[in-house]
């Protein structure tokens, strides 16, 4: 049976998901060094064009207006953007990708600030991907004609629990916007949250979607919430390591070729417990000190953490993948 599959199950996905732990990193851990070079690790780097006054009530974003946190709303000139992006590449970095709070980015004033970004950043030399809400068919097959490389767009969760942490939205909403950037050909980012009070059963059918998508996303971005004062989430203990290292191997078991990319909230955890998520397939990190509104890994905290496991930190469009 080809590894590469559209059609999963929920219960095929939740057989793999229950594997005794050790069992599933081997069973993952085999599949990762099939199609990408286990001794690599992308670097990526996040710039936030605009911060806040988020209408949304989604209930773990410090960004959302309707809560009292310690994000203030802020917007990047193009200069300051630019210049964000001239000292990523000068440490390095091949790709930025591009954040912009709010419900959608369909609006023609916000998606032509947007599109002018993406395009003098492209400019430097970098590859550019985005993140602005939901997307229609008109703006999608607007940034694939920008030459961006990749738009991110989380489920969050399952669709059953999705009501529970955001109600300005659907997860119908969701879905449309990742079929809208499919059909234009965009490649996509789409992953979840885990922590935010949901069971199991929720995580097994937020992969088994992702998965099951006419084309697997290009990158499954897997956060462990981190619980901002002044959220309604805020106060949740953060979940252990272990559930972290369960949903990210059984994301690379469903999902082989794309890059998993274990995301916000790795500074909860011991260098152990992250080695043992990379060991179970995630083959992406954000650096830097911040990510979006929270604290994240220092740069010299990843460097050294990566000299250790003896992994070298790539870019991703160095980044091997193996075809099998």
């Amino acid at each position: 049976m080809t590894d590469i599959r559209n059609n999963w199950a929920h219960d095929e996905v939740k057989e793999i998901y229950n594997l005794p732990l050790l069992d599933l990193v081997n069973r993952a851990s085999n599949i990762h060094r099939k199609y990408h070079d286990s001794t690599k690790m992308n670097m990526n780097t996040l710039i936030s064009v605009r911060t806040g006054a988020c209408s949304q009530d989604c209930k773990y974003c410090a960004q959302s207006a309707r809560y009292d946190t310690h994000v203030k709303p802020e917007k990047l000139s193009l200069e300051q953007v630019l210049e964000d992006a001239k000292v990523a590449k000068e440490n390095g970095v091949k790709r930025v990708c591009l954040s912009s709070s709010g419900r959608d980015g369909n609006s023609d004033d916000r998606f032509n600030e947007m599109a002018e970004m993406i395009t003098e950043v492209k400019k430097l030399g970098l590859e550019v991907c985005c993140t602005m809400g939901m997307v229609n068919k008109e703006k999608a097959k607007k940034l694939a004609g920008l030459g961006v490389t990749a738009v991110n767009h989380n489920l969050d969760t399952s669709e059953r629990y999705y009501p529970s942490i955001v109600t300005t939205r659907t997860y119908a909403d969701r879905l449309e916007t990742l079929a809208n950037l499919q059909e234009a050909g965009i490649s996509y980012c789409s992953g979840g949250i885990l922590g935010m009070g949901e069971e199991d059963e929720d995580r097994i059918e937020m992969l088994r979607i992702l998965a099951n998508q006419a084309k697997h996303p290009y990158n499954v971005p897997l956060n462990s919430l981190v619980p901002v004062e002044g959220t309604p989430f805020y106060g949740k203990e953060i979940i252990d390591i272990f559930e972290m290292v369960r949903a990210i191997a059984t994301a690379r078991i469903l999902m082989p070729k794309a890059v998993i990319a274990f995301a916000a909230g790795r500074r909860s955890y011991s260098k152990e417990g992250q080695a043992l998520c990379f060991l179970a397939g995630a083959n992406s990190i954000f650096f830097g000190d911040k990510l979006l509104t929270v604290k994240n890994m220092t740069i010299n905290e990843d460097q050294h953490l990566l000299n250790t496991i003896g992994m070298i930190p790539t870019r991703f469009h160095e980044l091997t993948t193996i075809e099998g």
